[in-house]
């Protein structure tokens, strides 16, 4: 809403914000020799899978702006609300997190 810019192309931009910055972490890791690939094809598989399914979902709800609005706001609140939970258990328990 603060830039004006169209929903779908809000959760595009986001998605490549996402993805550029695991790929730098990926590649990170890979040249230090810390990857495990067989396991991390099974991640990349599903991130692109992920990505398809939601790009498709993502245009089919572009002409209802405002539940498309809606659901990224419930997304959005509801993983606020459980790191809030997670935090005010960990501070209230006084343990580290683990």
């Amino acid at each position: 809403m603060a830039t004006g810019m169209p929903m779908i192309e809000a959760i595009g931009s986001s998605l490549l914000s996402v993805g550029s910055f695991g790929l730098a972490t990926a590649a990170n890791y890979g040249w230090s020799g810390l990857v495990d690939w067989a396991v991390a094809a099974e991640f990349i598989a599903g991130s692109v899978g992920g990505g398809l399914i939601g790009l498709m979902v993502a245009k089919r709800l572009a002409g209802y702006r405002n539940v498309l609005s809606r659901i990224i706001a419930v997304l959005i609140f509801t993983v606020a609300g459980y790191v809030l939970y997670r935090s005010g258990t960990i501070l209230l328990s006084r343990t580290p997190p683990p």
